[in-house]
């Protein structure tokens, strides 16, 4: 008897939507909350969902430090030219932007791994696109307060 597999193992293409066939909510948001925090609002979203409301997807880092090595003013400034006007390729956009082809291609796959830039494969070139609407950055904190207390800027 082999002990060969017989079903082979479904290819990562199987499980990747076309992005056509994927509907995305209007907005992105990138936070920066402690693990807890984040659970508990994942859960929330996660009901509201189940409610039929239409959640935000939600990119976290605990670690703040970690959010400002990602979202450099270079990646930002590449996240909101591909959201102003989607280019038809890389090469496009760091020529559009003036920068190096390898850079603009190294900073776009990192934003891909984080689900914040996406591709589509056009021939031989990638289109890097937004899917959303908005991209919205928050970082919260301060000091602790009781229940029921709100802050100036929430009231």
């Amino acid at each position: 008897m082999s002990n060969e597999p017989t079903d082979t193992e479904p290819t990562h293409d199987e499980f990747t939507p076309d992005p056509d066939e994927v509907e995305y909510p209007s907005t992105l948001r990138i936070t920066s909350l402690p693990a807890e925090q984040a659970q508990r609002a994942a859960i929330e979203r996660a009901e509201r969902w189940e409610q039929g409301e239409e959640v935000p997807h939600v990119v976290n880092f605990e670690d703040r430090a970690r959010l400002r090595r990602l979202l450099t003013d270079k990646r930002m400034e590449l996240l909101e030219a591909v959201m102003e006007q989607p280019p038809g390729s890389i090469r496009a956009l760091a020529d559009r932007l003036g920068r190096d082809v390898h850079d603009v291609h190294d900073d776009l796959h990192l934003l891909a791994e984080y689900d914040i830039i996406h591709f589509e494969e056009d021939g031989r070139a990638k289109k890097p696109y937004v899917p959303y609407d908005t991209v919205r950055i928050e970082v919260e904190f301060g000091l602790p307060r009781g229940e029921g207390s709100e802050s100036p800027a929430s009231a």
